[in-house]
């Protein structure tokens, strides 16, 4: 029979494999969806790509990165945040 020591030994050995395991998980399905999102704003075009979990957050996300780019300030950026993307695509 197993001593105490053998027995919390495999009891950490499995919790942390399950661990490992439900962070891979987690970490591919945060990046299912990307999106390639284009944005015009003050006579400027750029375009950027992001991953996400959902189709919405990639799309923002992406839409975020080139906002920052092209926008001058806080005030610009939520301008530019608040129009609709040129383009976007999916990318596979």
């Amino acid at each position: 029979m197993a001593s105490k020591s053998t027995q919390v030994r495999w009891i950490v050995a499995l919790g942390a494999l399950v661990l490992v395991g439900v962070l891979a998980y987690s970490t591919f399905q945060q990046t299912q969806q990307r999106f390639e999102v284009c944005m015009t704003f003050k006579g400027g075009s750029h375009c950027s790509t992001a991953a996400g979990s959902t189709s919405d957050q990639a799309i923002r996300s992406a839409q975020e990165i080139d906002c920052e780019l092209l926008a001058n300030g806080r005030d610009e950026n939520m301008v530019c945040l608040a129009d609709e993307p040129a383009s976007v695509r999916a990318i596979k």
